[in-house]
């Protein structure tokens, strides 16, 4: 039987290739799937993260279908878009990174920590990845958003991840998509201009 998890992540981010690039459409299909999973909280206290993402994934896709064959890559479409007074596909995938990183820091802490409620995984790792990005006006929303998280028993059973062989599927996903985090990051160190909108 398929697991909630499995059904909500379409594509993994195992299956995105990175040899010449982040394969943007890949990339994309695989970051609905992460942010549909958001649902599988069963909290709406979320839904400031998943609205952010959505909309950063949204201008990612509007640039991304302006030239598929262009745009094939996020190295090439930031690149593409480089020459642009306002750079908004970058933009958001400079944001869109950070609240990647910022769920596959808090899950990863999870898995790593079983004993450990999600809340304490998801404070930790937003206090490493978007904090220091959000004002003060923005960190109490997010702090809400902390001590809604569900319960770890009640989250991975709706997600369907209870036992060995479901948990390695979880972990193998996440450093997938710590690995594309990784590539992001070093392409914003060989461009420090995509930083600045």
């Amino acid at each position: 039987m398929t697991s909630a998890f499995q059904r909500v992540i379409t594509r993994s981010y195992v299956d995105v290739d990175t040899k010449d690039g982040i394969h943007t459409d890949q990339f994309l299909e695989a970051t609905d799937g992460l942010i549909n999973m958001f649902d599988l909280f069963g909290s709406s206290a979320f839904s400031v993260v998943q609205n952010d993402m959505r909309n950063n994934v949204k201008k990612i896709r509007t640039y991304f279908v302006l030239d598929t064959n262009a745009n094939d890559t996020l190295e090439n479409l930031m690149a593409n878009e480089a020459h642009l007074k306002k750079r908004q596909a970058t933009e958001a995938v400079v944001w869109l990174k950070r609240g990647l990183d910022f769920t596959a820091q808090s899950l990863m802490d999870s898995l790593n920590n079983p004993k450990d409620e999600l809340s304490v995984s998801f404070i930790k790792a937003y206090d490493a990845t978007l904090r220091p990005f959000h004002s003060f006006i923005v960190r109490p929303i997010f702090n809400l958003a902390m001590s809604a998280c569900p319960w770890r028993k009640d989250f991975y059973e709706n997600i369907g991840i209870q036992d060995e062989a479901s948990t390695q599927l979880m972990r193998e996903w996440l450093e997938a998509l710590l690995n594309i985090i990784d590539l992001l990051n070093r392409e914003f160190e060989r461009h420090p201009a995509y930083l600045r909108h």
